[in-house]
Order: structure tokens, then sequence, then C-alpha cells
């Protein structure tokens, strides 16, 4: 069985190297070729594809953009594999959310390029070995997002406005003034806002309320 391969790139001559790597395998065969996300889209409305190998970073239209809507669309069945020039600590969760089935860098493509084809084309999940250690650290830092989350919405509503404002930078009176209780009381809610969170420090509470997006900026 041929896989009927689609090349999306903004350089001509980048797309006319792949072609003549994946030219060398027999089962492969590239059915079309785009300059950016846009002409990818419509031309998988004309072009029937098994996988479409996809840049990253182009001008008429981005490959993530481009890859979620050809990897939802209901009668799309074409799989993507993403070929860019970029890390995987860049780009590899963003890509793997928006719905590829794999990701290879430039740098290995005379070498991996035509196993990586053939293995999103049978429905599996392309990724360096390396990659590993970026996956485990974003499944990490979603399990501490989401535990800090839990702790924060136990609070109280009083409880959440002391701890928004003391990393906001205001004091002990300024927040009383504001909430209408005197600075004792502030110094209560903030008494149980360190016990429920394990905080200490102004700076605790400015790292929690950014990773919880409580701040529009960072706080100096």
């Amino acid at each position: 069985m041929t896989i009927r391969v689609v090349l999306v790139d903004d350089h001509a001559i980048v797309r006319t190297g792949l072609k003549a790597v994946l030219g060398a395998a027999r089962d492969i065969e590239v059915v079309g070729e785009a300059g950016g996300g846009h002409e990818a889209i419509a031309l998988l409305a004309t072009t029937e594809a098994d996988v479409v190998v996809m840049d990253l970073s182009m001008s008429e239209g981005d490959g993530i953009t481009a890859t979620k809507a050809i990897t939802s669309g209901k009668e799309q069945r074409a799989r993507v594999l993403v070929l860019t020039m970029h890390a995987e600590e860049a780009y590899l969760e963003r890509v793997l959310e928006a719905g590829a089935s794999g990701y290879l860098v430039k740098s290995t493509a005379d070498r991996e390029l035509v196993d990586a084809v053939r293995a999103v084309a049978r429905g599996d999940v392309w990724v360096r070995p390396a990659a590993a250690r970026v996956l485990a650290q974003g499944a990490r830092r979603r399990e501490e997002h989401a535990t800090d989350r839990a702790r924060y919405e136990r609070l109280t509503d009083r409880e959440r406005a002391v701890m928004r404002l003391i990393a906001e930078g205001y004091t002990a009176p300024e927040i009383g003034e504001q909430l209408a209780i005197s600075p004792k009381t502030v110094d209560t809610y903030k008494q149980r806002v360190n016990d429920k969170l394990g905080l200490a420090h102004r700076a605790d509470y400015v790292k929690l309320a950014l990773k919880l997006g409580l701040l529009q900026t960072p706080v100096q």
C-alpha cells in the first residue's frame, strides 16, 4: 500500500529536499505541496493524503493552527507529522495537543523522515526518545497546577481577596481599607491563607498568583 504524503513548508527548496528523501522509499508518494497552512487546508479539501508533513513557522498560516483544522475535520483522515527546526521543549506539547501524530526535528530528517512517515501512517506516534522528558515535565506541571488550583478553590472569598491583594503589593492597612476590615483582621486572614496554601513570603504569593492567572501582569 502506498502512503500518500503532502508536504507543507514555505521554502520551496526545503520541500524539494524532503521530496527527494521520501522519493527513495517505494511505498511513499508525495501527492501535493503547499507553502503555508491556509494553502494546505485548501489542498487537502481536494487531495487524498495519509500523512501531512507540516512545518510550524510559516507566514501564510502557521502549522499549529493548520494541524488543528486538519485533525479536527470529520471527513479528513490525514495524520500530521510536524517537521520543524525547533527543539521539543518549544512546541512538542502544543503540537500534540493540536492533534499531531508526530514531531521530528529537521536536523534529523535525512535519517528519520521515512521511518517517521511510515510510523504515523500506521497510527503510531513518532517522537524522539529524548522527548519523553519534555512530556514528563509537562505532565508534572499540569499536575502541580491542578493541585495548586484545588487548594486555592478551598479558600473563602475573603481569603482569596486578601491573597490577591498581598500578591499585588498592598500592605495590611491598605488591604483593610479596601475590604473595610481592620489590619489585624487582615493579618488573621493572611495567616489562614499561609496555613492552607503553605505560603510564607510575599514572593510566594506572587508566584502562586501568577501561576493561577490571578495577576494581569508580573509584579515587580
